[in-house]
């Protein structure tokens, strides 16, 4: 992932979006309501501590199992401390990657979302660096 880091404004303007109060079915339609139920500001949606987040644009299909997709935005919060199962950012061997991060005997590894690629496994003298936790993922559909 040789993406450039992007971070959220330093005082965002507020844009409130309307957010409607009706769910939206994926199966098959159904009348729509025609009110706004409130508005919404993506900012405070996906960003929770400013000061520690940053986004990266994603680049290969290794985590589409995740529903993360080559170019969507990924929002990572590095205040976060990295558990079993959180998807993180990391660098390896100098190389930023986003994997699941799995404790297999107490030692740490790095799983794809996709069963083409291999499950990184640390060897001793290599060194894990986790960049931050994943907390949200926008998708773009067009």
């Amino acid at each position: 992932m040789n993406a450039p880091f992007l971070l959220p404004a330093e005082s965002p303007g507020r844009i409130l979006l309307p957010l409607f109060g009706c769910h939206i079915p994926a199966g098959f339609p159904s009348p729509a309501d025609d009110y706004v139920e409130d508005r919404l500001d993506l900012n405070e949606l996906l960003v929770q501590r400013q000061e520690a987040t940053y986004f990266l644009r994603v680049q290969g299909d290794s985590m589409v199992g995740a529903g993360i997709h080559p170019g969507d935005l990924i929002v990572v919060d590095r205040s976060i401390n990295a558990q079993d199962g959180h998807v993180v950012v990391a660098e390896v061997d100098g190389a930023l990657t986003i994997k699941r991060l799995r404790y297999r005997r107490g030692m740490p590894e790095l799983h794809p979302e996709n069963p083409a690629y291999p499950v990184i496994r640390f060897k001793e003298g290599q060194e894990l660096r986790v960049w931050g936790v994943v907390t949200s993922s926008v998708h773009a559909v067009l």
